[in-house]
């Protein structure tokens, strides 16, 4: 993937996928891979119904 998708749900979902299948060790490894800011990267996950839980290392969505 040479960028990360706009759409927040299908970001999401790479995202998830890069930090389930162990290509990143973290949020912000990955960030720094694809030239993103982390924490803008959360607000506008969190903007759009999301949120990154540390300790599973996955966005989730708000209940």
């Amino acid at each position: 993937m040479e960028k990360l998708p706009n759409d927040p749900a299908i970001l999401v979902s790479a995202i998830n996928m890069f930090l389930r299948d162990e290509e990143f060790d973290s949020l912000d490894a990955l960030c720094y891979c694809y030239n993103r800011d982390p924490k803008a990267l959360r607000n506008y996950l969190q903007n759009h119904g999301f949120i990154y839980d540390e300790k599973q290392k996955q966005f989730k969505r708000f209940k």
